[in-house]
């Protein structure tokens, strides 16, 4: 069942969007050579829970930890490791959903480690782009495969990245995972027509090669949790916002920078208006 959010609820999913925002504002600063996986972690568990918010994925499905982090070729769903240290030139990914009040939210952000390479920037970019054609096609009237054709088309058919298709984005509230499912790949004028109400996430995960993941198990013996890797080792970005569907457009509920998300919005209204192949 999918249900269409009142503007009362969209403000509390807001209100949570801010509170998860504020982590992700924070990590820019702690994120550098030295620290470890778990510093992270331990950062996003104490601002959450410090102002009254609750880091929804701990318990989810058995898993420990407010946050999943993800280095260099991990796609998804990695643990903060207390051994993994970042060095000068990773990609980190650090995913989270928080619930403020009975409200959820859910965002992730690829973060550059010190100085990264060209590749890396160009990998960020593109996915961070992609993920505004999303947003940019989510508009009551369009069809989730509008969405899905533009960040496949834009990732793969025009800068020859592989664009993730086992894990998806969704919709969200009352709970972390509801329906509608949100691939990022499809046929435009295809699949569910959105609505007004909707409260869904976009979260391209998209590889430097190959499309296609493998799962890999957690090397710790009192954890049987499993994680995403590249099937080729290729290195993965990935970002997300949660947004609500409104009659005013697309309204992001985790900002961290409504300047930022002008501009990238606005560049993909140019993409999209030009073809996206053009």
């Amino acid at each position: 069942m999918i249900t269409l959010k009142s503007a009362r609820e969209i403000e509390g999913m807001r209100r949570s969007g801010e509170l998860l925002a504020g982590v992700h504002l924070g990590l820019r600063k702690l994120i550098k050579p030295g620290i470890s996986a778990y510093d992270i972690e331990k950062f996003a568990d104490e601002y959450i829970t410090s102002r009254g918010g609750h880091p929804s994925e701990k318990g989810f499905e058995g898993y420990k930890y407010a946050t999943c982090v993800d280095v260099n070729d991990e796609v998804a769903h990695g643990t903060p490791r207390k051994d993994l240290y970042l060095k000068e030139g990773d990609l980190v990914k650090v995913d989270m959903t928080v619930n403020l009040d009975g409200y959820e939210s859910d965002s992730c952000w690829s973060y550059a480690v010190g100085e990264v390479s060209q590749s890396t920037k160009d990998l960020m970019e593109v996915t961070k782009q992609a993920l505004y054609l999303g947003i940019a096609e989510s508009v009551a009237g369009n069809r989730l495969g509008d969405i899905g054709y533009a960040i496949q088309t834009y990732t793969e058919d025009v800068h020859g990245y592989g664009d993730v298709r086992e894990l998806i984005g969704h919709g969200i509230q009352p709970t972390m995972h509801e329906q509608p499912n949100v691939p990022h790949y499809g046929e435009p004028g295809k699949g569910l027509r959105l609505k007004n109400g909707m409260t869904i996430t976009i979260e391209p995960m998209i590889n430097e090669g190959t499309w296609q993941i493998a799962a890999k198990e957690v090397n710790d013996p009192n954890d049987s949790w499993e994680y995403y890797v590249t099937a080729d080792g290729s290195w993965s970005a990935q970002y997300e916002h949660t947004l609500a569907i409104t009659p005013d457009g697309p309204q992001i509920l985790t900002s961290q920078d409504p300047e930022e998300d002008a501009h990238y919005l606005k560049l993909a209204q140019e993409i999209l208006a030009r073809g996206i192949k053009d």
